[in-house]
């Protein structure tokens, strides 16, 4: 039976790159995850995310296909993000990998079951997320910097300590060093899948 890998983290702790890196190996298909907010410069739909509209999130829900989802009030009005059962998972033929929220994380596992999905929490020191996050926003057409404000507060609590604990993650990768960080999660990703962990 295969895995879902969950790669989690506040934002701009690196788990773009980390993602990529790990998709990179070939060992894992991609859960597209669904968003209505807008598309940002460099991303592409159907890849980064599938970009949606709110009357097609509303549409899917009427179907009994969202797995889980989450809307935050942004300030350019409310944004949501989903998962949804669209058919592209198949855990009896594959392994997945895919980028979200320990809530989002929570909704997963209780829909394809803790065994089957796996957190991979990655972390970064504060001060070099806000700089790297500041950095990406300067580079849109359109920086949109109190919601890079408002995401970094939110992510405290989203990702407080006891949150995380409560969630059963008790493993952590640090991605100041992206090559060192991606030898540990392959590492700990290969002693999963031979059931050594």
């Amino acid at each position: 039976m295969g895995k879902i890998f969950y790669l989690m983290g506040k934002s701009a702790s690196g788990k773009d790159t980390i993602y990529k890196r790990l998709m990179e190996t070939k060992q894992f298909d991609a859960i597209v995850l669904y968003t209505t907010r807008p598309i940002r410069q460099g991303e592409t739909d159907g890849i980064t995310y599938h970009f949606v509209d709110e009357a097609r999130f509303q549409e899917m829900q009427k179907e009994g296909k969202v797995i889980e989802a989450r809307t935050y009030q942004t300030v350019h009005g409310p944004w949501t993000y989903f998962t949804a059962d669209d058919g592209q998972v198949q855990l009896e033929q594959k392994d997945y990998l895919v980028i979200g929220t320990l809530e989002s994380f929570l909704s997963m596992q209780r829909y394809y079951g803790k065994e089957q999905v796996i957190p991979v929490y990655l972390e970064l020191e504060d001060g070099i997320r806000l700089a790297r996050a500041l950095k990406r926003e300067q580079q849109q057409d359109r920086p949109r910097y109190a919601e890079l404000c408002r995401r970094f507060l939110a992510d405290a609590e989203d990702f407080s300590e006891e949150k995380r604990r409560a969630a059963g993650i008790c493993r952590t990768f640090c991605t100041e060093d992206g090559d060192r960080c991606l030898e540990e999660i392959c590492t700990y990703i290969r002693k999963i899948q031979d059931g050594n962990c």
